[in-house]
């Protein structure tokens, strides 16, 4: 099961499997629209906040300084494959440059790895979006390619670039990650 039984928590971050007590703090936190540039809009908040409770996604609320601040994902899960896709990740401005979008990223791919077992965790974004590429290199994600024409989105057509770390990476990753985010160990 890739459901956490706890929150993970981490020194900056606390990210709790969504319950419809984050509903109005991560409405508020999903107010800038340049955060979603590159992703489907959440304009529908409710649409899309319906959605992900429902599942069969694994929804999260990131929360900082005990208010939520953005939202992320386990998706795709294929347990006989050992795989699962970390994605629909979102976090308001006041977050950026905090060190929550590492920390949210080691959490999940942690818990993933050494506590599920799993051997690939993939990561996909918009081709165009330079700052969530960067940030999937930063963290040690291997690029796989792009996917042309790989989405319609409502603001048109989406190639999609592909990332993954897998458990082979795994030890680097969470040494650099560890080292990012200030993990004593």
């Amino acid at each position: 099961m890739i459901r956490p039984e706890a929150p993970l928590v981490g020194r900056v971050v606390r990210v709790e499997p969504l319950e419809e007590r984050h509903r109005e703090g991560l409405r508020a936190a999903a107010a800038d629209a340049d955060v979603f540039r590159y992703m489907q809009s959440v304009a529908d908040f409710d649409g899309w906040f319906e959605a992900a409770l429902a599942g069969p996604d694994v929804a999260f609320a990131v929360l900082s300084g005990g208010r939520e601040v953005g939202s992320t994902r386990y998706l795709a899960y294929e347990p006989e494959h050992k795989r699962v896709e970390i994605g629909w990740t979102w976090l308001a401005r006041e977050a950026w440059g905090t060190g929550a979008n590492s920390e949210t990223k080691y959490l999940l791919l942690l818990h993933a790895f050494e506590t599920c077992g799993l051997q690939r965790v993939e990561f996909k974004t918009h081709a165009a979006n330079e700052r969530s590429r960067g940030a999937l290199l930063g963290i040690g994600a291997q690029f796989e390619g792009i996917f042309r024409k790989h989405m319609i989105l409502p603001s048109g057509i989406r190639d999609s670039a592909w990332y993954a770390v897998v458990d082979d990476d795994w030890p680097e990753v969470k040494a650099r990650l560890e080292e990012r985010i200030g993990v004593q160990t």
